[in-house]
């Protein structure tokens, strides 16, 4: 029996699995398939492309035989002229290749040339000839005694660089004279390999010359010693090969890749290359020979990098990334598919185990709970019942079930509700009510109702839970009645707090009227002496006077200071928006106009706006603005700011700047105090009460001032205010 369910555990485990494997057989296969027609779609494309290369090339090929041909046929032209005259003079040989127009026809041909065979023992008598027909000294380069020589005697057209290759020995140079003798030697016009032409020496280019051998009679003797005793010399041509390829190839010579070698004899030797190589990797490589008048070339032509070879690889490289798409877009869908079968596998699972550990936990609460519930059917009676509330209503669990719920209440609620309750959107209604217990005192219990689903065949239709909170609400009651008489207490302190206040602003309101009476007689009676008696005064009785009169002056001043400070605690705030900026302004061209002589530099930051009271917040600026006029009074370079510091992440402060007299940092907290100076009255004038005034507005609109300073190099007052903006 366990080997059975053992197995079946096994084939459950394994079935979720099985759509996993399936998605990636799927994957495999489609992979497969893709990579088998792209690879049998690219090797197709390649070999189209090759096969273009190939043709392309051959018919390259084909193409540089053709002007060979037309060069030949010019040089037999005048190898003709030749067996029609012994020897034609320089003006027939220049009549002759004029008529053929050789430079604009033959590109790469730099013209057209006779070289005679002369023995060594005939050199002279052909110099005294040549001298002889008024052509000049015949000067034979290089100099030196040879068996043979084959000067240039004819080279037209007569440009600069063929008439200084006249009288140069080519039967000198190897090259030259192997092509000349197997030229002789076979009466077939001869290719030479790769030379420097004379006209080009300065300039190293690559040339060659075709040689046509010329033998008395005009025929071509039929062995090769009696070739050598009728041989005249040679019509040749001599050729540039790079303006040669051009004119053979046309376009094709800048879009084709290719390097010619001359492999005669098996020597091979790099003639000509119309790229550098470098580090592009052909696509494809051929190679041809070429057979040109005795001469051999090798011709290796290479491809552009496979991408520009073969373009259409490009789009197969697409199709390939389009199919891998696709098959990963086919294997997600069979992954999906897979995970969706095992995620339904795994939550129909789940699913079981949560019902029977759900029903488990629910039992669990419903025994070990501290809160009583019982579950209720339709007609409102108990269904089951925990300890807990059994405990809350004095009577045992079982005897509970089947007992109206209601019945184990005092007051009397229709249904499930109950006065003072009330009922939530999911249908859970809350209430507090009596409990009906026998024997003792009543006690009360806060009931929550919720309508919760049973299983099939079960009448159950609710859930309630009780807790009793007799005690709670007794404490509720003695802390109701804790609040009622501290809110009496509170009240009856707020009234004498009021009266007091009246009573101490109509003991500043007598002391300053019934002060400035005697002030106005001291006044009076010591300025009637003054005036009265001023000659019998002597100069210390005078300035006793001044004294008394100056004291009573700054006594009125003190007590105006005083009760204006008072006003300042009790006139009513009314806000609005206030410039800050512009009202600074004004209040330093005020201070301008009382005190002109001076130059004092006023920087105030355009834009700044408050929320307050425009009076207050003027007399707050003019107290500020003004201390920092009077104390930098003594600086030839005062300067005030007036701006907003952004320095701290905190609320963003005002501050008004000077770099005045200044103060001691250690007595900042006597600054904001009633008639405290830091100053003597000598130096500075003043009552003592402007800063403090500057606190009381502050604070009055809900913000805080403090101040920085430093003996002899000013002070800085920063400020909060509410509603701080820029425009």
């Amino acid at each position: 029996m366990d080997a059975n369910v053992s197995h079946a555990n096994e084939l459950a485990e394994l079935e979720p699995r099985r759509g996993y494997l399936l998605a990636l057989v799927v994957l495999l296969g489609a992979l497969i398939l893709v990579f088998m027609a792209w690879k049998g779609a690219r090797e197709r494309e390649l070999v189209t492309a090759n096969a273009e290369f190939v043709n392309r090339a051959n018919e390259i090929t084909a193409r540089l035989q053709q002007p060979m041909t037309n060069y030949e046929l010019v040089a037999r032209g005048g190898a003709s002229l030749f067996a029609s005259v012994a020897r034609p003079t320089p003006a027939q040989w220049q009549a002759y290749v004029e008529s053929m127009r050789i430079q604009p026809r033959f590109p790469g041909m730099v013209g057209l040339g006779f070289a005679g065979y002369i023995p060594g023992a005939e050199l002279d008598d052909l110099q005294l000839q040549w001298r002889d027909s008024g052509y000049g000294m015949l000067q034979i380069r290089p100099h030196g005694i040879r068996p043979v020589y084959g000067p240039v005697l004819y080279l037209e057209p007569r440009t600069p660089e063929n008439v200084e290759a006249v009288g140069y020995d080519m039967f000198s140079e190897p090259t030259r004279r192997a092509a000349m003798e197997l030229a002789l030697d076979t009466g077939l016009p001869q290719l030479s390999g790769p030379v420097v032409l004379i006209q080009d020496l300065g300039e190293q280019k690559t040339g060659m010359l075709l040689f046509i051998p010329l033998y008395r009679g005009g025929g071509v003797p039929g062995s090769r010693m009696a070739r050598r005793q009728a041989v005249q010399g040679w019509v040749y041509v001599p050729i540039r090969l790079e303006p040669y390829l051009q004119a053979a190839l046309g376009s094709a010579y800048r879009e084709a890749r290719f390097r010619i070698y001359d492999s005669t004899a098996g020597n091979e030797r790099l003639m000509f290359a119309n790229h550098a190589g470098g580090d592009i990797l052909p696509a494809f490589r051929h190679s041809t020979t070429l057979q040109q008048y005795g001469r051999s070339w090798r011709i290796e032509f290479e491809s552009l990098p496979l991408a520009e070879a073969a373009p259409r690889l490009q789009t197969l490289e697409n199709l390939l990334a389009l199919g891998l798409f696709a098959c990963l877009l086919l294997y997600g869908i069979a992954l999906v598919l897979a995970h969706t079968e095992s995620r339904a596998h795994t939550i129909a699972t789940l699913m079981t185990e949560d019902y029977r550990r759900s029903e488990q936990r629910f039992r669990v609460a419903m025994q070990y709970s501290a809160i009583g519930k019982a579950l209720l059917d339709s007609d409102g009676r108990i269904v089951e019942a925990n300890p807990s509330l059994g405990a809350i209503v004095g009577i045992e669990p079982h005897a509970l079930i089947g007992v109206r719920f209601d019945t184990l209440f005092e007051d009397d609620e229709p249904g499930l509700g109950g006065a003072g309750g009330g009922t939530d959107a999911h249908g859970v209604h809350r209430t507090t009510r009596r409990l009906h217990r026998e024997g003792g005192m009543p006690r009360h219990a806060q009931l929550t109702y919720a309508p919760v689903p049973g299983n099939v065949g079960q009448d159950i239709a609710g859930l309630v839970q009780a807790e009793d909170v007799t005690e709670r609400l007794r404490a509720e009651a003695r802390v109701h009645a804790l609040n009622r008489t501290l809110e009496a207490r509170v009240a009856m302190r707020t009234r004498e707090l009021s009266q007091a206040n009246q009573e101490l602003e109509a003991f500043a309101y007598s002391i300053s009227h019934d002060l400035r009476a005697p002030l106005r007689a001291i006044d009076g009676f010591s300025r009637t002496l003054a005036e009265r008696y001023e000659t019998v005064l002597d100069d210390a009785g005078r300035g006793y006077l001044s004294r008394v009169r100056r004291a009573a002056a700054r006594m009125g001043e003190l007590i105006d200071a005083l009760l204006k400070m008072s006003r300042l605690s009790r006139s009513e705030l009314k806000l609005e928006r206030v410039d800050l900026s512009r009202m600074a302004g004004e209040i330093v061209e005020e201070l301008r106009m009382g005190d002109s002589p001076r130059a004092v530099e006023a920087v105030i930051e355009p834009g700044l706006q408050v929320v307050g009271d425009a009076t207050l917040l003027r007399n707050m600026l003019g107290n500020l603005l003004g201390n920092a006029w009077k104390f930098t009074r003594e600086r030839p370079d005062a300067r005030i700011e007036f701006g907003v510091s952004t320095d701290t992440e905190a609320v963003p402060e005002f501050f008004i700047k000077d770099n005045g007299a200044g103060f001691p940092q250690q007595y900042v907290d006597k600054l904001f105090r009633p008639f405290q100076r830091l100053h003597h009255e000598g130096q500075f004038a003043g009552h003592g009460i402007g800063l403090a005034s500057v606190k009381r507005i502050v604070e009055r609109h809900g913000g805080v001032i403090r101040a920085e300073g430093q003996e002899g190099e000013g002070a800085t007052f920063f400020f909060t205010l509410p509603g701080l903006g820029r425009h």
